[in-house]
């Protein structure tokens, strides 16, 4: 025998007790009259008494019956009260969350929102980690991550937040010592700095917006890095060419610190991902984060439109 107690046999036990019925419990219960039948069956067969007197019209207890009615009915109360109290907690939004970023994006346009995210919802807490390193949601116990990419195929569970383009950029005082390149062939005589750790970050692959004609290019200049914030400081110093995703580029073009270059040609869009394991069973503290980050964060406010109200792809700005 068992050494567990037989929960399912004295909770169908103590409804037909309750209904006085074997089909009225079935019916409560939503399980078919066989299945509470052989339950309680199977419950007098171990407990060694008849819980029940049986007759074509009528439905009684036994002594012994009663006996272990109440004590089956208390322990079915506080098997649904445990379930309860289980849904409500697992339904409000509270406990922490494990969410990745990407470094620059996460400070910039993250963290700035969360104050809000955390008035509206006091119990839960985050976990922030901050890397342009892939993270491995599942081995490394990540409850979501944002993620900014062309998305690949994946057995994760993505949301689309807003699409994020990519741009060639240099300083005015580069352009102005080397000329403006006009093909992206004419960047293999240009530094031209780029990512480290990042998929393919040796190839910028580029295609003409109206002839569609595919051009890769391998970038090489005196410095790579592992985030934008690496390449930066030479890049604004006027000493080479870079690509930046556009959260982070378009701060730079209102004051003319950067200029967009190879306007005729884009490289691959990506998009901006709320990201999680799974969408089955998702906590609850996790789809609050998730609806309030796309609420926040879907507008975009990092794009060329909204930053400098350009068209796309971007135009009025000529080539010299």
């Amino acid at each position: 025998m068992s050494k567990l107690p037989d929960f399912e046999g004295l909770a169908m036990f103590a409804k037909v007790a309750e209904e006085r019925s074997f089909a009225a419990a079935a019916r409560s219960m939503g399980v078919s009259v066989a299945t509470v039948s052989r339950a309680v069956t199977r419950l007098e067969e171990r407990l060694g008494g008849r819980l029940f007197n049986r007759t074509s019209r009528r439905l009684a207890l036994t002594d012994y019956g009663h006996t272990l009615a109440e004590r089956a009915s208390k322990i079915f109360a506080d098997a649904e009260e445990a379930e309860d109290v289980a849904r409500e907690a697992s339904s409000r939004p509270r406990g922490l969350v494990k969410l990745a970023a990407p470094l620059s994006f996460g400070t910039r346009w993250v963290a700035p929102v969360l104050p809000a995210f955390f008035r509206r919802y006091p119990d839960i807490s985050i976990d922030l980690h901050l890397t342009d390193a892939q993270t491995d949601l599942i081995g490394d116990g990540f409850d979501a991550a944002l993620r900014i990419a062309v998305l690949e195929d994946s057995s994760l569970v993505a949301r689309l937040i807003a699409p994020v383009r990519r741009f060639v950029v240099a300083a005015p005082s580069y352009i102005a010592r080397h000329g403006r390149p006009q093909h992206p062939h004419d960047l293999l005589a240009h530094p031209c700095l780029s990512y480290t750790k990042r998929s393919k970050h040796e190839v910028w692959r580029f295609t003409h917006r109206t002839t569609g004609e595919d051009y890769p290019m391998t970038p090489t200049g005196p410095l790579r890095g592992t985030s934008a914030e690496a390449l930066l400081p030479t890049v604004l110093e006027g000493l080479a060419i870079t690509e930046l995703p556009e959260f982070t580029a378009t701060q730079y073009f209102p004051d003319g610190q950067l200029e967009p270059i190879l306007d005729d040609w884009r490289l691959p869009e990506g998009g901006l991902y709320f990201v999680t394991p799974t969408a089955r069973a998702r906590p609850a503290k996790v789809s609050a984060l998730a609806d309030f980050l796309i609420a926040a964060l879907s507008d975009a406010r990092w794009s060329a439109e909204a930053v400098m109200g350009w068209k796309s792809p971007p135009e009025g700005r000529g080539q010299t």
